[in-house]
């Protein structure tokens, strides 16, 4: 056997990753991106023309930018030639535009596929322009950075640039039956189990594949909860070391204390941390973490107070600066209080992970580019100080997300006069519908 056969024999034998097995084989199996496939796309009309111009595929990893540019060369029977930017050069190039030309003289186009094209530098980006242009090669390149802000003008001006979107949960969802149906059964989740899968692959589909995959040599025999996905799935965060069990135990009666606006009570156990050695500034620390976690805007000036006692200590030392932390407590303590800010806070965030890298609604995006300009950027944006009330009551919120109320202020110090102001806007919003 000619030793050059024995590479593909032995890739034959390698298994192939499930991802890999997965790629679609045909334009309709692409998820995600009818608006640019689709019949009234500008790629479904490309085809239907039988002409493919070059193209910029700009979106986020794992949107399907690599197999459309594959699935384009043979719809459009092109010579697929891939290049990666990352690992290419200027000779990579050469070889590839004198195999295209050979390759149009035997009446045979070439399809150049760069993916991470922004990788390239300014020079690099300009050798394409005489191929591009005299049609040696059809350019298609991938990139998840802002075409505005990587590539050339001149290689811009003469490729037109397809944004790309993340997988939406429907097309998730249909990625996910393509795994199971791929392996042969069902993997150990619910309904539940799946939505925090999609959660955790945040709109790329090859990360889920990966996800699926790992949770399909687990030997699990009944669904997973989600909770427990991030164990199996994720490296967990490390434990708090609790070989100092007292300095926690104090911290923590210290705290809640303050919660239950007991000023007495913090000001013994800040004295016990003080005898027991503990150093000033931690406590300091806490105290700041305090008022913003508990009292919040419920007195903003917690904070300032705080913060001035800390800065005071730094200043003093022990034991004159350890009355500012005493002064502190007893404004901690007698404040009004409010989790508002801090519930809204983890309520944002627990969204955040649901929703994903959804996309700003155009209207409230800055337009630097003329290409931003043109696909919509800014459009309609209201610039509140021109409104009658000084509130345009416009949608802030991602495209394909409802809207949602993450800060719910209590009746209780400055957030009451937050509360009204909330009131007010609400009601302007809802006149604005």
């Amino acid at each position: 056997m000619p030793a050059r056969a024995m590479p593909e024999l032995f890739a034959s034998l390698a298994p192939m990753p499930l991802a890999e097995r997965l790629r679609p084989k045909v334009l309709g199996d692409i998820l995600g991106q009818d608006h640019l496939l689709g019949p009234e796309g500008p790629l479904g009309r490309m085809l239907a023309a039988k002409k493919l111009s070059s193209l910029i595929l700009w979106g986020p990893p794992g949107c399907g930018k690599t197999t459309i540019a594959r699935l384009l060369a043979e719809a459009a029977d092109l010579h697929f030639e891939p290049l990666s930017a990352v690992f290419s050069g200027v000779a990579d190039l050469r070889k590839i535009f004198e195999g295209a030309r050979q390759r149009r003289k035997d009446g045979r186009g070439t399809l150049l596929f760069v993916d991470e094209i922004h990788r390239f530098n300014r020079a690099q980006q300009d050798g394409f322009l005489p191929y591009v242009e005299d049609g040696t090669v059809t350019l298609i390149g991938a990139t998840t950075e802002n075409p505005s802000f990587e590539l050339n003008a001149a290689l811009l001006s003469r490729c037109q640039v397809l944004v790309l979107r993340r997988l939406d949960d429907s097309a998730l969802s249909t990625l996910l039956a393509r795994v199971e149906e791929a392996l042969g059964r069902k993997l150990p989740i619910d309904e539940n189990g799946r939505q925090a899968l999609f959660a955790m692959a945040d709109g790329d589909g090859r990360y889920l594949i990966g996800l699926a995959e790992q949770l399909a040599q687990l030997k699990e025999t009944g669904p997973v909860p989600p909770e427990r996905l991030a164990t199996l799935l994720q490296k967990r965060a490390p434990l708090y070391d609790k070989a100092q069990e007292a300095h926690y135990n104090l911290i923590s009666a210290l705290h809640k204390s303050l919660r239950g606006s007991d000023v007495d009570a913090a000001l013994y156990w800040f004295a016990r941390m003080l005898d027991g050695g503990e150093d000033p500034k931690y406590i300091a620390r806490r105290l700041v973490r305090f008022a913003v976690e508990d009292v919040g805007m419920a007195d903003p000036d917690a904070l300032t107070q705080t913060l001035a006692a800390w800065d005071t200590y730094d200043r003093l030392g022990s034991p004159e600066g350890e009355l500012a932390i005493a002064q502190a407590v007893i404004y901690l303590g007698t404040a009004p209080k409010s989790n508002a800010g801090y519930a809204a806070f983890g309520a944002a965030k627990r969204a955040a992970k649901q929703h994903g890298s959804l996309t700003p609604p155009m209207h409230i995006l800055n337009a630097p580019t003329r290409l931003m300009k043109d696909i919509g950027y800014g459009k309609g944006y209201e610039y509140d100080h021109h409104t009658a009330d000084g509130f345009s009551g416009q949608n802030y919120f991602p495209d394909g997300m409802a809207r949602e109320e993450f800060y719910h202020p209590v009746e209780r110090g400055f957030e009451r006069e937050i509360l009204k102001r909330l009131d007010y806007w609400k009601k302007l919003r809802e006149k604005k519908r």
